[in-house]
């Protein structure tokens, strides 16, 4: 039996956010961003462990308390330069065998439910590739000039908007990951795309949104309260 594992890399520091911290560390609904990435995997008891990729340098994921995950969480400070290097060097050090799946999730995702975990587990699972959450693109694409002005309107048949966890086996991913330095990997798909597969969409809706620039911290809230404010009541 295949097992299932989360890996979250959160080695950056999200410049575009224009924080005095990580943006992984900005604080949302009491705790830092980070800790609803975890928490939801972490409450998947489909998932066995969540392993946490931070860089060797981060001196914030020990100033908080992470004890009520026990051994479920696990830190691995093997981060690097960018995105693909973190989630590469993580995979080289989890102990898990390659026929596993492991669930890559992003740090600034703190919205995932565990209704969409599931959604993935139950869509992916079977799956000889691998596959991702993502939602259909609904809004009209612009491509512009370089110089904020319009140079043509794009198409959105068919184009979908990514998101995480992205699911894939561990020996494929590693594979994927260390294959040509060329490329620029900016998810896992795009890497497992690169050895000639086509990922699954598992659809999945707006409110797995990445937390990018500051009025996203808004909108993660506010979602956040209402949930909640909807299990307190519930």
């Amino acid at each position: 039996m295949n097992l299932y594992y989360g890996l979250i890399p959160a080695a950056g520091i999200g410049t575009r956010m224009g924080a005095d911290s990580p943006k992984q560390y900005l604080e949302i609904a009491g705790y830092p961003m980070i800790y609803h990435a975890v928490r939801v995997l972490a409450a998947s008891p489909r998932i066995e462990r969540v392993f946490v990729v931070l860089s060797a340098e981060d001196g914030y994921w020990s100033s908080y308390d992470w004890s009520e995950f026990g051994n479920k969480v696990v830190v691995l400070r093997c981060g690097g330069a960018t995105r693909a290097a973190s989630v590469a060097n993580g995979l080289a050090e989890m102990p898990v065998a390659g026929d596993d799946w492991i669930l890559v999730h992003d740090a600034a995702r703190p919205c995932l439910s565990g209704a969409l975990v599931d959604c993935l587990l139950d869509g992916v699972a079977d799956d000889a590739v691998g596959g991702l959450l993502a939602i259909p693109v609904a809004d009209t694409l612009k491509r512009s000039n370089g110089q904020n002005r319009i140079s043509a309107t794009e198409s959105r048949e068919r184009l979908w908007q990514a998101q995480t966890p992205q699911m894939f086996r561990h020996a494929l991913l590693r594979q994927a990951l260390s294959a040509g330095s060329s490329h620029v990997h900016t998810d896992e798909a795009s890497a497992i795309e690169t050895l000639g597969f086509a990922p699954l969409l598992v659809t999945a809706d707006s409110s797995n949104f990445k937390v990018t620039f500051p009025d996203d911290l808004e909108m993660a809230r506010s979602i956040l309260a209402q949930r909640q404010g909807s299990a307190r009541n519930g």
